[in-house]
C-alpha cells in the first residue's frame, strides 16, 4: 500500500521500520506549543543552555557574547503590549474547524478552502499540516484609520459570542468603532493585532514563498519595521500601487501639499535566496512606430447599430468612441486594464489592439504597479452583485491576478486570511483561467456582521463571510464553459471553481475543553461532561475533521464513509481511491473483537478509534493494538 507523504506530514509508519518501538498514538488535544518546540530546538542546537529542563538565558548570552546586542541600547520597533502579542501567537488552541456542507460548492472534488472564523485561531490550526507549504500569502488587513474594527485575541467564550465579547458589535449587532486615534495607543492596538498573525503566517510559507501585504500611509513605517524584525530586513521589499491607474475613484481627499493617489504593497520573503518570480504579460512599450497594432473596431461608423458589441468606450483623454467592437464590453475592459489597447502617442487617437509580436510583452513586475485601481475594484465587485451589496474599497482583480501570476506556479496554494469580499479567490481563478493552472486558494474571514439597514443585509447577506462565499460562486460562473478558453473546456483540463467551507468552533471533545481556569463551582459539571469523549452536538464529520487536523492532515483530503462488519467508519482516500486512514468514531457502540479484526483486515496504514468506544475494556484495546502491530498499522486514539 502506497504511503502519501503529504498526508503523513513526513512521519514514518510502522511498516517502514520494523525495529521501531510500537505504541498506541494519542491524538494531541491542541495545536503545537510553540514555546516548548522552540526550547526543544535550542536544546539540540546548544544543549549547554538547558538547565534542569529550563532555558538558561544567561548561558545563551554567554555563548553568544560577541554577537549579542547591548541590552541597554537596542535598535528596533517597540510598543506597549508587544510581549503579550507574542504570547498570543505562541499560545496553543484546542479550537477546531467544522465542515459547513451547506455553504460549500463541489465538496467532494474541490481543493479550495473557505474558513469562517477569527484568523488568529485559524492560523494556529493550520500550522500542523500547512507548515512550510504555502507559496503565497496575500492580505489586505483593516487599515488603521480609526474606523475599522481591530481583531482582539481571545477565544475562551466560543464563536457564538465572539463578536459581542470583543465589542466588534454591540448587543443589537451593530458594528462599533474600536480604535479611534483619540483613545490612546492608536498605533499599538493595530500592531498588537498584526504581530502574532504575521509571526504565524511566516511559519506557513514555503522556503520560496512570500507574504504580500496591502497597506496605506497610516501604518506603512511601523509595518515595514515589524516585517524587518519577523523576516529579516534583507527579506522585505516595498512596492507602490497607483490606485488611480485607470481613473479617479472620486473619493480621495487632498492632503496639505499634494493629492495622494498611491498605496503600498509590502513583500516579505521566507528565504530570499529561494525566491524566483515569473514574468507576466505586459503591454509593449516604446515609440508609436515600434508598436504593431490591429483594428479593434468592426463597424467604425457612428450610425446606430443594434449589435451587442456596439457601445462606447473612452480613452485616457476623455474622448469617446462609439463603435461595433470585435468583442463584448467585458473583454474590451479587460484589454484596457491590461494595457493592451493603444490610443496613439498622445493618448487621443482611435483605440487599436496591440498585437503580441515578441518577448517584450513578457516581463517582470515593476516596483510601481499600474493595475486596476479603486474604480476597477468597485466595478469588479458590482459586475457580480450589481447594486444588491455594498463593499468598501475592494482591491481590483487585475492587481491580485498579476501578483498571483508573478509569484506562483500552476499548482501552488495561495492563502488570504483577511479575505474581505474574496477578491483573492476571484484572482486565483482568473489566473488559472489565463494559464490553465490548478492553483488552490484558502480564504479566511471573520463573520463580521453587515450593517443594520444596509443594502447587503436587506439582500440576505448577514455577514461579510456570506458576501465572500457568494462572490466566489458568482465569479466562478463567469469562468465556466467557453469563457475559460477553448482548452479549459476540454477533457484534459479541470477548472476548479468550488470550495470547501469550514467554520471555526470550540473543540468537539469534552475532555479537551477542560482548562486550568475553570471556576470552582463549575468543576463538578465539567467532570460529569468528561464521561463522554465527544460533545453531543458533534457530528461524525465534525469529529473526523478535528482529529485529522490535529494529526496533521489537509483540509482538502478526500473523505468517505462506509460500513465494515456492521460498523460505520470514515475513510481518508488517496487520489487513486486507496485507503490511507480508517476511523471508527462511535463511542456509544462498543465493537467486538471480530469487528475490529475486520477493520484491520482492510490494511490501512492508520486506524483511529475513539478512546471511549472501548468502554473501558483494556483487553479489547490491547488485542486491537496487537493486531495492528502484526500488520504494521499505526493505531491512534482520540
Amino acid at each position: 500500500m502506497t504511503v502519501d507523504n503529504n498526508v503523513y506530514n513526513g512521519e514514518r509508519t510502522m511498516n517502514e521500520e520494523t525495529d521501531m518501538e510500537y505504541e498506541i498514538h494519542e491524538t494531541p488535544s491542541s495545536t503545537p506549543n510553540f514555546r516548548t518546540e522552540l526550547a526543544a530546538q535550542l536544546a539540540k542546537l546548544m544543549p549547554e543552555a538547558i538547565a534542569d529542563g529550563k532555558v538558561d538565558v544567561e548561558k545563551i548570552k554567554e555563548l553568544l557574547e560577541d554577537d549579542a546586542a547591548d541590552s541597554t541600547e537596542r535598535f528596533g520597533l517597540f510598543w506597549p503590549g508587544k510581549k503579550r502579542a507574542l504570547r498570543a501567537a505562541q499560545e496553543p488552541t484546542t479550537a477546531t474547524l467544522k465542515p459547513d456542507f451547506e455553504n460549500s460548492k463541489d465538496w467532494d472534488t474541490t481543493k479550495n478552502v473557505f474558513i469562517e472564523g477569527d484568523n488568529l485561531e485559524v492560523l494556529k490550526i493550520l500550522q500542523k499540516h500547512y507548515h512550510n507549504k504555502i507559496k503565497m500569502i496575500y492580505i489586505d488587513p483593516p487599515y488603521n484609520t480609526g474606523k475599522d474594527f481591530v481583531y482582539p485575541d481571545n477565544f475562551k467564550e466560543g464563536l457564538d459570542t465572539y463578536l459581542q465579547w470583543t465589542k466588534q458589535v454591540n448587543e443589537e449587532g451593530k458594528k462599533l468603532s474600536t480604535n479611534a486615534e483619540t483613545d490612546g495607543r492608536y498605533h499599538s492596538n493595530w500592531l498588537n493585532m498584526m504581530y502574532p498573525r504575521l509571526k504565524l503566517a511566516r511559519n506557513l510559507l514555503a522556503d520560496n514563498g512570500s507574504l504580500v501585504i496591502s497597506i496605506d500611509d497610516h501604518e506603512i513605517s511601523h509595518l515595514k519595521k515589524m516585517c524587518d524584525e519577523i523576516f529579516g530586513p534583507d527579506s522585505v521589499e516595498v512596492m507602490v500601487w497607483n490606485k488611480e491607474a485607470h481613473g479617479s475613484s472620486g473619493t480621495l481627499k487632498a492632503v496639505k501639499t499634494f493629492r495622494r493617489v498611491h498605496e503600498y504593497i509590502v513583500v516579505c520573503h521566507r528565504t530570499t535566496d529561494c525566491v524566483s518570480w515569473f514574468r507576466v504579460r505586459e503591454a509593449l512599450e516604446g515609440r508609436e512606430h515600434e508598436l504593431q497594432t490591429a483594428n479593434l473596431a468592426v463597424n467604425q461608423s457612428n450610425e446606430r447599430c443594434d449589435h451587442e458589441n456596439y457601445f462606447t468606450i473612452e480613452n485616457p483623454s476623455g474622448m469617446k468612441f462609439t463603435r461595433q467592437w470585435k468583442w463584448g464590453r467585458e473583454e474590451i475592459n479587460r484589454l484596457i486594464e491590461e494595457g493592451l489597447i493603444y490610443w496613439g502617442s498622445d493618448g487621443k487617437k482611435q483605440p487599436r489592439l496591440i498585437i503580441p509580436t515578441d518577448e517584450r510583452r513578457t516581463t517582470y513586475l515593476r516596483s510601481i504597479l499600474d493595475y486596476g485601481g479603486t474604480t476597477a475594484g468597485r466595478r469588479d465587485f458590482e459586475e457580480l452583485f450589481g447594486r444588491d451589496v455594498e463593499f468598501s474599497y475592494p482591491k481590483p482583480v487585475l492587481l491580485l491576478k498579476k501578483l498571483v501570476l508573478a509569484m506562483t506556479a500552476k499548482d501552488d496554494v495561495i492563502l488570504d486570511f483577511f479575505a474581505g469580499s474574496a477578491t483573492t479567490a476571484h484572482a486565483v481563478m482568473a489566473a488559472n483561467r489565463d494559464d490553465l493552472g490548478a492553483r488552490r486558494f484558502m480564504q479566511v474571514q471573520i463573520p463580521e456582521p453587515t450593517a443594520e439597514g444596509s443594502v447587503g443585509r436587506s439582500s440576505g447577506y448577514m455577514t461579510i463571510a456570506d458576501i465572500a462565499r457568494k462572490r466566489i460562486v458568482l465569479a466562478a460562473r463567469r469562468f465556466e464553459g467557453d469563457d475559460a478558453g477553448p482548452e479549459a473546456g476540454s477533457s484534459c483540463y479541470s477548472f476548479d471553481d468550488g470550495f470547501r467551507s469550514y467554520k471555526l468552533a470550540d473543540t468537539c471533545f469534552a475532555k479537551w475543553r477542560m482548562s486550568s481556569d475553570i471556576e470552582e463551582g463549575s468543576l463538578e459539571e465539567v467532570l460529569i461532561g468528561l464521561r463522554d469523549s465527544a460533545m453531543n452536538e458533534a457530528t461524525p464529520a465534525d469529529l473526523m475533521t478535528e482529529i485529522l487536523l490535529k494529526q496533521g492532515y489537509s483540509l482538502s483530503d478526500q473523505l468517505a464513509s462506509t460500513e465494515v462488519a456492521g460498523l460505520d467508519v470514515w475513510l481518508v482516500l488517496h487520489a487513486d481511491r486507496e485507503v490511507a486512514v480508517l476511523a471508527y468514531l462511535n463511542e456509544y457502540v462498543k465493537p467486538s473483537f471480530e469487528q475490529l479484526r475486520a477493520l484491520v483486515d482492510q490494511a490501512p496504514p492508520r486506524i483511529i478509534v475513539l478512546e471511549d468506544a472501548f468502554h473501558g475494556d483494556d483487553e479489547l484495546k490491547t488485542n486491537l493494538f496487537q493486531l495492528c502491530r502484526s500488520k504494521g498499522i499505526e493505531l491512534w486514539t482520540a
